[in-house]
């Protein structure tokens, strides 16, 4: 039996339920919005979130330096949102800059960091990836850590197989609190939730959502909870109810649309037209809007699932 069934953990700040991977809203000139983006946390969390990711993949965090990723969780938190509602991306290529904004994000006193393995050098052994990790926990040496392992090989090109995986829940289980899973296997999730049922395994995507909650799972967090997160909220609350999966289904139908298109920018430009707020649409390169066809196209597709009103 692993140490961690073994162990208590420290308690939890962040709730169950639906987490959206917040965009992460820009000015013209390229810098981020502060005060938009507390806009958009405030209203995710009254429109079904139980908790919100910040600077992660689809906040574009790896666009922005260190100093304005801490600006930006600073003016979240100074603006009101509940900073135990709030999972920070830390994670960086650099160990020292991962160190750096983990520590910031504990001074706020958040819910939990989301890290990236170290991701520029491919083909790392599982060994070098623990030792990150064991250094990343040694450095920032605070009871209030709670990391969630954010497991995205197409992005990063560096998995947390299910070998490391284990090592570092055995090692460190008071500092290794869930995953984020988005490597879009159900078998994978599925696998992880059933052999470490005292570890919170959200799926990166709500086209799991209802089959992890049947297997006792806490959520999910999803870039698509930024649309529809009023409808995932239902099917969290009624997974065990048959209505659930046809909400499901819509969920899913919803998200095949997105996917469709690059993510980001989709989501942007849908924020910009349900919003009425055209800088929604501005991106930090290398990322750009959807062109001008691209994006009456999605709306159209959106229009005809019932978008916005469903969801």
């Amino acid at each position: 039996m692993s140490r961690s069934h073994t162990m208590p953990r420290l308690p939890e700040s962040l709730p169950d339920g639906i987490y959206a991977a917040s965009l992460t809203p820009v000015t013209g000139s390229l810098e981020i919005d502060h005060q938009l983006l507390t806009a958009h946390c405030r209203w995710l969390l009254a429109n079904g979130c139980s908790g919100i990711v910040l600077l992660g993949t689809t906040g574009e965090a790896n666009s922005f330096s260190v100093a304005e990723r801490m600006a930006a969780l600073d003016a979240v938190v100074d603006g009101g949102i509940a900073p135990t509602r709030l999972l920070v991306g830390t994670g960086c290529a650099a160990l020292s800059d991962t160190v750096a904004l983990t520590q910031h994000a504990l001074s706020r006193e958040v819910g939990g960091v989301l890290v990236l393995p170290p991701f520029y050098y491919k083909g790392v052994s599982d060994a070098g990836i623990f030792s990150y990790f064991e250094a990343l926990i040694e450095r920032v040496a605070d009871e209030r850590l709670n990391i969630y392992l954010y497991h995205i090989p197409q992005m990063s090109m560096v998995p947390f197989s299910p070998a490391l995986f284990g090592r570092l829940v055995d090692m460190f289980p008071r500092q290794i609190a869930g995953i984020k899973d988005s490597g879009g296997s159900w078998d994978h999730m599925k696998a992880l939730r059933e052999r470490y049922p005292g570890l919170r395994v959200f799926p990166g995507s709500e086209t799991f959502l209802r089959d992890m909650l049947l297997l006792g799972g806490p959520g999910c967090i999803s870039a698509t909870a930024n649309i529809n997160s009023r409808l995932a909220a239902r099917v969290y609350q009624q997974f065990d109810r048959p209505a659930a999966q046809e909400m499901q289904e819509a969920l899913n139908q919803l998200r095949g649309i997105i996917l469709n298109y690059p993510v980001i920018p989709a989501l942007k430009q849908v924020m910009a037209a349900i919003t009425a707020q055209p800088g929604w649409r501005y991106l930090r390169p290398p990322l750009m809007p959807l062109s001008e066809p691209d994006a009456a196209r999605l709306m159209r597709e959106l229009e005809a699932v019932d978008f916005p009103a469903q969801f």
